[in-house]
């Protein structure tokens, strides 16, 4: 058994040098992926797994200075259109009546529906929706046209389940 590990080849990857792994701890600062190749670095790694690169910072003093500087801009922005929003005189503004046909309550007294009943036909709109944007998809072959199908079949099989749930949630009149 002993001379069937003669041939056997040296490892593909070493560990780094021992100076390099003594580096400081890994902090929230560093960057995502290896930039050598792309690959996800592993939770509190320094080092990529599938390439040995060391994991590079994410940003520098001078760029996290930079990118404070624009938060602080941006909030300040934030702040002004806020502030020139809150000066509009909203009681003075008119909508158009068929816009008051459209408050949850009214849609909901309309239809006659409880509060669950008219969620659940909602979310299968929605669904229904989903279906037919599926078919928006480009295919270029027969495999892709199926899972197209596939995914049709699934959004009308949610929507058939929320309206479904929408009917059993629906409260009885005693007037029906």
């Amino acid at each position: 058994m002993a001379e069937l590990a003669h041939g056997t080849q040296p490892e593909f990857w070493c560990p780094p040098i021992l100076e390099e792994v003594t580096v400081q701890e890994p902090t929230p600062g560093m960057m995502v992926a290896c930039p050598k190749c792309g690959t996800e670095f592993l939770l509190g790694s320094r080092f990529c797994h599938t390439c040995g690169g060391k994991r590079p910072l994410l940003m520098t003093a001078a760029e996290h200075a930079d990118a404070a500087a624009m938060a602080r801009l941006w909030q300040q922005g934030v702040h002004h259109v806020g502030e020139s929003f809150r000066a509009i005189p909203w009681r003075r503004v008119k909508l158009p009546a068929w816009l008051n046909r459209l408050h949850f309550h009214a849609i909901k007294t309309h239809l006659g529906l409880s509060t669950a009943s008219l969620i659940a036909f909602v979310i299968g709109l929605i669904c229904v929706g989903g279906a037919l944007l599926a078919g928006l998809i480009t295919v270029k072959t027969l495999v892709d046209w199926q899972a197209i199908q596939f995914y049709r079949a699934e959004w009308l099989l949610a929507a058939t389940a929320a309206f479904v749930a929408g009917i059993l949630l629906k409260k009885q009149n005693p007037s029906d």
